[in-house]
């Protein structure tokens, strides 16, 4: 067997909405539409919690938003400013994962399998996910973890708002066999409508038909229903670019002056550093460092050798970084090393890996 992946889905919570209740606090706490205006044909593209309390939600007709809540606050989106927040979002979620495939401006998917972080635990790089959107943004996000896209997504669903859910693999069957059918992702509703004429209700009830019978019922996607039901999902996180640096940063409980300090600081970032760039298949030319002053200064320092760095070459070249830097002289708060200038590396054929162990893989 093969390593079992490590799938994150996140999922921002009511993102156009939440973000206008950010940027606008006489928005909070009330029901909030973005969309069009109640006396025109547009539908609702976004809406609060308070909103939705009144049974409003995403592509309704926002004359019958208006009727369900005439008191709703109706505000044009705003796409520049979403996109900037999704920017933001989108380098939170490189600096963990190896590959991101996003699905829209508040979602994406995560590869973690070989991420280093956190001793390699799923839920607590979602955690940890969680948190940096939420410092850098003030935005609030759901994550769903699990060994497929398929599960990964429906998890993220299970405990919104700000929900965190996990399936582990050996859990994935019995999650499937009680969820209904209408929660299956890639099964919309007039599929669902011929499911449960056909008496198909929940993932156990696909589970008894045969691929064959549901290729002849449903076509191509057969094969699709027949796998999920099954907790089976091979599909990968395909990125649309490519990772361009991989680097650790650390904020010290207090200031450090001692260049000799700084250095044992950053020699265990190079350990960690190395460490995510072995499992990526990633070597590097370019070694930059971060230095961030008492006083919220911040300076980089960059070198670029010839052959692909080492971990004893990033060492031996930290005290000449340093030197480019106030360090010594001004005492030093965050200190970060990162590598680039990347080529992947050679996958040599070897035999396979055996899988984690499931109770500790996530």
């Amino acid at each position: 067997m093969t390593q079992q992946r490590k799938i994150i889905h996140v999922d921002m919570d009511a993102f156009f909405a939440s973000v206008e209740q950010r940027d606008q606090p006489e928005y909070r706490g009330k029901p909030l539409i973005v969309g069009g205006q109640p006396n025109s044909r547009g539908v609702v593209a976004a809406c609060s919690y308070e909103a939705r309390q009144f049974g409003i939600h995403s592509a309704m007709p926002c004359s019958q938003a208006y009727r369900l809540c005439p008191h709703a606050i109706f505000v044009p989106p705003r796409f520049d400013a979403y996109r900037d927040v999704s920017d933001q979002i989108r380098e939170i979620f490189w600096q963990y994962a190896s590959e991101v495939e996003p699905l829209s401006l508040d979602e994406a998917y995560l590869d973690v399998t070989y991420t280093a972080e956190y001793d390699g635990s799923a839920i607590r790089i979602a955690q940890a996910i969680k948190r940096d959107i939420l410092a850098k943004t003030q935005l609030i996000a759901s994550a769903g973890v699990s060994y497929n896209k398929f599960l990964a997504k429906i998890a993220s669903d299970m405990d919104k708002p700000d929900g965190l859910y996990l399936i582990k693999p050996e859990q994935g069957a019995e999650f499937i066999a009680t969820l209904a059918i209408g929660k299956f992702h890639g099964i919309g509703p007039a599929t669902e409508a011929k499911m449960n004429i056909l008496g198909i209700q929940t993932g156990l009830d696909l589970r008894q038909w045969t691929q064959e019978e549901l290729t002849d019922k449903f076509g191509k996607s057969g094969q699709y229903y027949f796998d999920i039901a099954q907790g089976i999902d091979h599909r990968p996180v395909r990125s649309q670019r490519t990772r361009k640096s991989l680097g650790k940063e650390t904020t010290f409980a207090k200031d450090i002056l001692l260049i000799a300090e700084l250095i044992s600081q950053l020699e265990l970032l190079a350990d960690h550093v190395f460490t995510n760039l072995e499992k990526q298949k990633l070597s590097g030319r370019t070694l930059t460092l971060k230095v961030k002053y008492a006083n919220f200064e911040q300076v980089t320092r960059a070198h670029t050798v010839e052959d692909d760095l080492e971990i004893s070459t990033v060492k031996s070249l930290l005290p000449m970084l340093l030197q480019r830097t106030n360090a010594g002289q001004q005492a030093v708060r965050l200190v970060g090393l990162t590598i680039s200038g990347f080529e992947r590396k050679e996958v040599k054929k070897t035999n396979p890996q055996l899988a984690l162990n499931l109770s500790d893989a996530y």
